[in-house]
């Protein structure tokens, strides 16, 4: 072997030998809160990867945060990035409307967030234009469908409503997010993946944020009062 041919086999299978260390070294910067979101997509994935048509991204909305907060993940298992927006909760579960999340429940007219395993389903025209249907999977969300819980676009979950209030506005118990970030979620996570819901309480380091409020199961919802829904098109 002449020393052309030796130098070239020796860079090659110092490439070789260096790609292992690379990519094992792009998992470790993973922040601590990403190691912890993979882990229950990851979960996720394993109790309910029968029922999906893609496992490559899961999505994962952390109801244990303030609303002010990026709390809805979008987890990329297939490439092992994180990228987290604004979500709402309903007014069902948030009754003081200062943010935090104090009931869930699956009932019909409780206008709240429920938790558990969501199927995404695909694409709708509704009141706030394209939409994403949900199928619950567990007891605390089998209500979904009928209730039309769903993913949508809404001005009161944008960025400068938190700017202005110090929160976002409230569903009526629907993942609404921000305009500019909702193709995300038609491009990423409609059409047979897995998004979870709960109370996860997951800090920007990683570490354990617990809600000023404890949150309960609402299994019925409240009697019906005479005064008039505010616009939730500004609230």
């Amino acid at each position: 072997m002449d020393r052309r041919t030796l130098i070239k086999s020796g860079l090659a299978f110092g490439a070789v030998a260096a790609l292992p260390a690379r990519l094992s070294a792009q998992v470790a910067t993973h922040s601590p809160r990403d190691r912890r979101l993979f882990e229950i997509a990851r979960r996720g994935i394993e109790e309910h990867g029968a029922l999906l048509w893609h496992k490559d991204v899961v999505g994962i909305a952390d109801f244990g945060l303030h609303s002010a907060n990026e709390r809805l993940h979008f987890v990329d298992l297939a490439n092992e990035r994180v990228h987290s927006y604004l979500c709402s909760h309903g007014t069902g579960s948030d009754p003081q409307h200062d943010g935090w999340l104090k009931n869930f429940s699956n009932v019909e007219g409780s206008n709240a967030t429920s938790r558990g395993a969501y199927f995404t389903r695909g694409w709708y025209t509704g009141r706030y234009g394209v939409s994403i249907r949900l199928d619950g999977l567990d007891a605390t969300n089998s209500n979904a469908l009928d209730r039309a819980i769903v993913m949508h676009q809404a001005t009161y979950a944008r960025a400068e409503h938190v700017e202005r209030w110090g929160r976002l506005g409230r569903s009526n118990g629907c993942f609404a997010m921000d305009p500019k970030d909702f193709d995300e979620a038609k491009l990423h996570l409609a059409g047979g993946k897995l998004l979870l819901a709960d109370s996860y309480g997951i800090g920007p380091d990683g570490g354990e944020i617990i809600p000023p409020f404890q949150q309960a199961e609402i299994l019925q919802p409240d009697p019906p009062r005479d005064e008039q829904r505010t616009n939730p098109g500004i609230y």
